[in-house]
């Protein structure tokens, strides 16, 4: 297998403090792969818990950032998906084993060897190697050509970028567990960056939309921007109490910890709750909660790479982007500060392709 080394440039964390500085290093180019100049990457919250070790697994150096959107500069010799100049994504992984059962199935979101798109340890031929992946918070990407995505034309590539993460794990569970039916009843728990797109698909198919939120301040915003239909503070016991047994389906993207079986009394029988926030700490949930009504609770990572490119098609046909705040790269360790106290709406964008250079 022919190999190219590409000199790349980006922007690291080298402990534990999570600050990141420029570094140097290179990417390899194979048959395969697909060379990207990346134009923006949003900032998720994962980043933030990789650079600063939170959940114990960093491999530092660590260049984190998993949404990504660049043009093609680039193929290897095996590349049929993709040419140059192509305006193309890449989400939070970028390979898999390829052969258990979730990636024969179309679920490689899935693998137990799933390859993070940052932090991650990369595969050479099937075999796990020791290079760590970095992610787009840097000048080039270089990714197998299944594992990339392409963007509509419609869609301005800064705020799609946190699609490739944000807007897919929203989307796909709610394609999976039919909670995209025109007509049927959608909560949305949390209004931050998963939600605000969350409640976005929703009214695209066609559902009445429930923000559900513990700040009453975010009733305005929720409404008259985004189209919510209705509004509950979880706080309020009596609002909670005169929605119980609405609601078709509930996703939960709220990633501190709160009480779930509230929640859970707003669906119907048999609704669904997905949860796609990741709180550190457990869920409460009595047997009685789901048991009576016959309600049941799924979780969802990400997706599946056809689920991601089905959701930029969807976006595409009906103009959806994330809210975002575009930052420079020398802005980068404020952003993160920022994201920390969960000052943004809703989502930080770096653009990498117009500051990189400069801020080095």
């Amino acid at each position: 297998m022919e190999q190219v080394s590409k000199a790349a440039l980006g922007w690291a964390a080298r402990d534990a403090s999570g600050h990141l500085s420029p570094y140097s290093f290179s990417r390899v180019l194979r048959d395969g792969d697909v060379t990207i100049k990346v134009l923006f990457c949003g900032v998720c919250h994962t980043d933030l818990h990789i650079i600063k070790n939170e959940w114990g697994n960093a491999l530092y150096p660590v260049v984190p950032g998993h949404e990504v959107v660049g043009v093609v500069t680039d193929v290897g010799a095996g590349v049929t998906k993709f040419k140059a100049g192509d305006t193309v994504g890449v989400g939070y992984f970028i390979d898999s084993c390829r052969t258990c059962e979730s990636c024969s199935t179309g679920h490689e979101n899935y693998c137990p060897d799933l390859v993070l798109t940052s932090n991650g340890v990369a595969r050479d031929g099937g075999v796990t190697t020791t290079t760590t992946t970095q992610g787009g918070f840097s000048d080039v990407v270089v990714v197998d050509q299944h594992y990339v995505v392409r963007v509509p034309a419609s869609l301005p590539p800064d705020g799609a970028a946190p699609l490739l993460c944000a807007g897919v794990t929203v989307y796909s569970p709610m394609v999976e567990y039919g909670l995209n039916v025109p007509g049927k009843r959608l909560g949305v728990v949390g209004l931050g960056g998963l939600g605000h797109i969350a409640v976005k698909f929703g009214k695209a198919f066609g559902m009445a939309v429930t923000v559900i939120s513990s700040s009453p301040a975010k009733r305005g915003e929720a409404i008259e921007r985004l189209g919510a239909d209705e509004f509950l503070v979880s706080r309020d016991t009596e609002q909670m109490k005169a929605a119980a047994g609405t609601m078709d389906g509930i996703i939960d993207t709220v990633s501190a910890g709160h009480p779930i079986v509230p929640l859970l009394a707003l669906l119907k029988p048999m609704g669904q709750m997905v949860i796609v926030g990741a709180p550190s700490t457990p869920l409460e949930l009595p047997a009685y909660a789901i048991i009576t009504g016959g309600k049941r609770v799924a979780g969802n990572g990400v997706g599946s790479i056809a689920d991601c490119q089905a959701m930029l098609d969807f976006a595409g046909q009906h103009g959806i982007t994330a809210d975002i705040e575009l930052v420079r790269m020398d802005y980068v360790n404020t952003a993160m500060e920022r994201l920390e106290r969960n000052d943004v709406r809703y989502r930080f964008v770096v653009d990498v392709a117009g500051s990189l250079g400069a801020a080095a």
